[in-house]
C-alpha cells in the first residue's frame, strides 16, 4: 500500500487526503494546529462561500486574477458542480445566492469542516493534530518524507497544502514557502490578495460601519490610467474601505501601490442614473422639501449616516432652505454623488487578507497532476500555489480542485 503524507489540514489538505485514501493509499494528514479547518471554519464571516455556481468554464476561469488557466486540468478533474454534489451526497445541502455564490444551506462554515473531517474518518485517514513539520526529506531528486520535532516520517509521496500567509492565527504562516524553496522552487513574492484598503481622508472614520449597495467603484492611477472597476456592495471602516467590490479590486490596487504612492478610488453612489437624470432627481427632492433646511432634504436620496459628510463636502450652508440652493451648488452636490473620491494609500497587512497572492511558481508544477517538475513525489495544493481569485468562492474551489487532483495523483504515482 502506497503511503501518502499530506501537510496541512485546510480545505486543500483535507480533500487531498480523502481522495488519496479513496484511491487506495495509506494516508497521514499532519496539522500543526490542535484542530483541522481553522481558517475554513471562519471563512465568509462564518458562512463559507464554497464555490461559484457558474457553469461556463471560461467564465469560471476568468474569476481568477492570476494563473487561472493553470486550473483547467484540476477543474476538469473536480469541478464546482462536482464539489456541490460532493457536499450534498455527504448530507450538506447547498444554496445559490446573488452573484452565483454557493453557501451551505445551514449558513455554517463549521458544517463544511465537519463533513470533510467525518469523511477523513470514514476513509481511514490518520489525522495527526498538533504535529508540525520542520523540513522535507530528499534522496536522489525524490522526496522521501518529512522531518518533525518527534522524528522522521517516511512516505512514497508528500502533498504540501499549508496555505499562504493570511490569517496566521489559523496556522497559515508561510511554512510551505520555505520548504518549497528548499526543494528548488521559485516563490513569487507573497502579498495580500483580497484585503481592505487604507485611505488618506481622515473623515472616512465618520462613516465607519456604513454599508452601501449598488455602488460603482473605479480605481485610477495618478496619470489617469484605469486600474480596476467593479459594481456591488462596499463597506466603510475606521481606516478606509472594505466589502465585496473593494476586496475584488484590492489585488490590482495593491500592485499599483507598489509602483506609486497613491491610487484614486472614485465611487459612483448613484450608478443607475446618469448626471442629467440625477440632477432632475435632485431638483425634485429640493422642491419637495423646499421649506426644509438643506441638511434635512436628502433623506430620500442618501443613507442618514452619509448626509452630514455630504453636506459638509458640498460647501452648501446646511441651514439654507432647500429652495434657495443655487444651480451651481446643486452641480457641486451632483459631482459628489457621481464622483465621490477617496485616496488609497495602502492595503491592510497580509495577515488581514482573505487570501494570499503569490506563492509557488505554477510554471514549476505540472497542472495535470499538481506534482513538482523539480522533485519527484512532491505535490502542491491550495493557496500555497501562485493562484488567487476574486470574491465569489473561486479561491476555495481552487483549493478543493487542486487538492483533489494532488491526492489522486499522489496515490496513483508509479502505478
Amino acid at each position: 500500500m502506497k503511503k501518502v503524507l499530506v501537510v496541512g489540514g485546510g480545505a486543500a489538505g483535507m480533500m487531498a487526503a480523502a481522495v488519496a485514501a479513496e484511491c487506495g493509499a495509506q494516508v497521514f494528514l499532519l496539522e500543526k494546529q490542535s484542530r483541522v479547518g481553522l481558517k475554513l471554519g471562519i471563512t465568509g464571516k462564518g458562512r463559507c462561500n464554497l464555490t461559484s455556481a457558474e457553469e461556463d468554464r471560461s467564465r469560471f476561469i476568468a474569476g481568477y486574477a492570476r494563473n487561472g488557466p493553470f486550473l483547467f486540468s484540476a477543474l476538469n478533474a473536480f469541478s464546482n458542480l462536482d464539489l456541490i454534489r460532493f457536499f450534498q451526497e455527504h448530507g450538506l445541502a447547498c444554496k445559490v445566492e446573488r452573484g452565483e455564490r454557493v453557501f451551505p444551506q445551514s449558513d455554517k462554515a463549521l458544517d463544511v469542516v465537519r463533513v470533510l473531517y467525518e469523511n477523513l474518518a470514514r476513509l481511514g485517514v490518520e489525522v495527526k493534530k498538533s504535529q508540525g513539520v520542520k523540513a522535507l526529506l530528499f534522496q536522489g531528486g525524490k522526496i522521501i518524507g518529512v522531518q518533525t520535532p518527534r522524528g522522521q516520517i517516511v512516505a512514497d509521496a508528500v502533498i504540501i497544502a499549508t496555505g499562504g500567509m493570511s490569517y496566521s492565527r489559523t496556522g497559515s504562516t508561510g511554512d510551505g514557502y520555505k520548504w518549497a524553496a528548499a526543494a528548488g522552487h521559485h516563490i513569487v513574492q507573497p502579498r495580500p490578495g483580497l484585503v481592505p484598503l487604507v485611505v488618506e481622508e481622515s473623515w472616512v472614520g465618520e462613516l465607519q460601519g456604513l454599508s452601501l449597495k449598488n455602488v460603482r467603484a473605479t480605481a485610477w492611477t495618478s496619470k489617469g490610467k484605469k486600474v480596476n472597476e467593479d459594481f456591488g456592495e462596499m463597506l466603510f471602516t475606521h481606516f478606509g474601505v472594505s466589502g465585496p467590490i473593494i476586496l475584488s479590486m484590492s489585488r490590482d490596487i495593491g500592485e499599483e501601490l507598489l509602483r506609486q504612492e497613491k491610487v484614486r478610488l472614485v465611487l459612483d453612489l448613484k450608478p443607475a442614473m446618469n448626471e442629467e437624470k440625477l440632477d432632475q432627481r435632485l431638483q425634485r427632492d429640493l422642491a419637495l422639501y423646499s421649506r426644509r433646511q438643506f441638511r434635512n432634504s436628502l433623506d430620500d436620496l442618501l443613507p442618514r449616516k452619509l448626509i452630514p459628510l455630504m453636506v459638509r463636502l458640498s460647501g452648501i450652508d446646511p441651514q439654507k432652505e432647500s429652495n434657495q440652493v443655487s444651480r451651481q451648488e446643486r452641480k457641486k452636490l451632483l459631482q459628489l454623488l457621481k464622483k465621490f473620491a477617496l485616496t488609497v494609500v495602502a492595503t491592510r497587512p497580509i495577515d488581514e487578507a482573505i487570501v494570499t497572492a503569490g506563492g509557488v511558481d505554477v510554471k514549476e508544477v505540472d497542472p495535470r497532476t499538481m506534482q513538482s517538475k523539480l522533485v519527484k513525489a512532491l505535490f502542491f495544493a491550495g493557496e500555497i500555489l501562485d493562484i488567487d481569485g476574486y470574491t465569489g468562492g473561486f479561491n476555495l474551489q481552487a483549493a478543493f480542485s487542486t487538492g483533489y487532483l494532488a491526492g489522486k495523483s499522489a496515490a496513483l504515482l508509479y502505478r
